[in-house]
């Protein structure tokens, strides 16, 4: 295992509550503080009859009426890759992907041990809508496991046979180990890295099988909707960033913890109304689990939704947004994640290894006082041309990081010519 930055400010807690303004659904009460068990789940509705459950296809047409995007940290609308499994030819698979190796992000640890049974409800109508004869969850961390398999024990003690179609895969937590078809090649029994794409897992995954890798937070909201409706789900949120989310808030503020809050809330608004506000001092934040890079304190009035980000250049992701402290050197702190991208590349792609490296090797000459404008410009330059290139996003996190150090913070880095 690799160990994370040593940052006071990366610590993830699995303190819980729902903003006060919605009606929650995921961090509902009795969860925050203990798992719910299989009697409390049945009482919220959890593994009933849902009138999708007779027609799939038309959870798919409701699925995506719902607008709902992937939690894993792509926010890619879930229909079109449950619609590519569905479609897919032979025995299908579907994986709950619980392996949370996001940097700062506690949500999915908090959904696995505190409401599994609403995960694997999620997993099953999945793996009933698209066709799949075989579901894995696909887990890392020793309490998640613990945790599913007393509600696997559970479920199955209730007699419900479907507790047996679920399969528990573990891998050893590092970063890319997450990465969708690094899921499907663990499990085809190979070691947990990238391939390279095409063909992407819904059309060859799971030992060449058509497989569904969904985020565990996406099944729970699936879950959900599958008992509400799509009309239900769109009544929080934005109307191109529908629904709730989780985010994990941490760093420089009152009550780090893990949220449920309607998509569209400003990163202010995030910190004051369920973190407990932000220190004095706070620079700017850290986004999306590092992987939206950094943001300054002016754009702490953006909207939480994925258009709003986009346009910054950063994005939601994972949903952990750590806010920097007046102990928090941009420079420093951008030097420091930058050695755990070294660390955690795969190692498969020269173009990763070799840009990782180069990008800690230049923060780190910057940060020691002995960079140059002309190290400014490398990492302006490598934050636009690296994206985007080896078998997976990882070397865009960098990249982000580069880039968003650069532009955001620009009074702590020789000036440019």
């Amino acid at each position: 295992m690799t160990a994370a930055p040593t940052l006071a400010h990366t610590g993830a807690t699995l303190t819980a509550a729902a903003h006060p303004a919605i009606t929650p659904r995921l961090v509902v009460p009795g969860a925050a503080d203990a798992p719910l068990g299989l009697d409390a789940e049945h009482d919220l509705g959890t593994y009933l009859p849902r009138v999708y459950d007779a027609d799939p296809a038309v959870f798919l047409d409701t699925l995506e009426a719902s607008g709902l995007r992937g939690r894993g940290g792509a926010a890619f609308p879930a229909h079109l890759k449950w619609r590519g499994v569905a479609a897919g030819e032979g025995p299908r698979v579907v994986v709950a992907n619980g392996e949370e190796g996001e940097p700062a992000s506690a949500k999915d640890r908090w959904l696995l041990t505190r409401r599994p049974h609403l995960v694997l409800d999620g997993l099953l109508h999945a793996a009933r809508t698209v066709g799949a004869d075989r579901a894995v969850v696909y887990l890392s961390h020793p309490e998640t496991v613990q945790a599913v398999r007393t509600a696997l024990d559970e479920l199955a003690a209730d007699g419900d046979e479907r507790a047996h179609r679920v399969e528990i895969h573990t891998v050893e937590p590092t970063y890319v180990a997450g990465e969708e078809s690094a899921v499907c090649r663990s499990i085809s029994g190979g070691p947990a890295l990238p391939t390279a794409k095409p063909p992407r897992p819904h059309e060859s995954g799971v030992d060449g099988r058509p497989t569904l890798v969904s985020n565990v937070e996406t099944l729970a909201h699936a879950a959900w909707i599958a008992r509400h409706g799509a009309e239900a789900y769109r009544a929080e949120g934005t109307d191109t960033s529908p629904g709730t989310t989780l985010v994990t808030l941490g760093g420089a503020c009152a009550r780090p913890g893990v949220y449920e809050v309607p998509l569209g809330l400003t990163v202010r608004q995030l910190f004051d109304e369920v973190g407990g506000g932000l220190a004095d001092g706070v620079h700017g934040v850290l986004m999306g689990g590092w992987f939206g890079g950094m943001l300054r304190h002016d754009h702490l009035a953006t909207a939480c939704c994925y258009d709003a980000l986009r346009t910054l250049g950063s994005g939601l992701g994972c949903g952990a947004i750590t806010a920097l402290g007046t102990d928090d050197s941009p420079l420093r702190v951008a030097a420091e994640l930058s050695v755990w991208y070294a660390r955690e590349s795969a190692a498969q792609c020269g173009v990763c290894v070799n840009g990782t490296k180069a990008i800690r090797d230049t923060f780190a000459r910057l940060a020691d006082g002995a960079g140059t404008a002309d190290d400014t410009g490398r990492l302006a330059r490598w934050g636009q041309t690296l994206p985007r290139r080896g078998a997976c996003a990882f070397l865009d996190g960098a990249a982000t990081l580069a880039r968003s150090a650069v532009t955001q913070y620009p009074e702590v880095f020789p000036a440019l010519p």
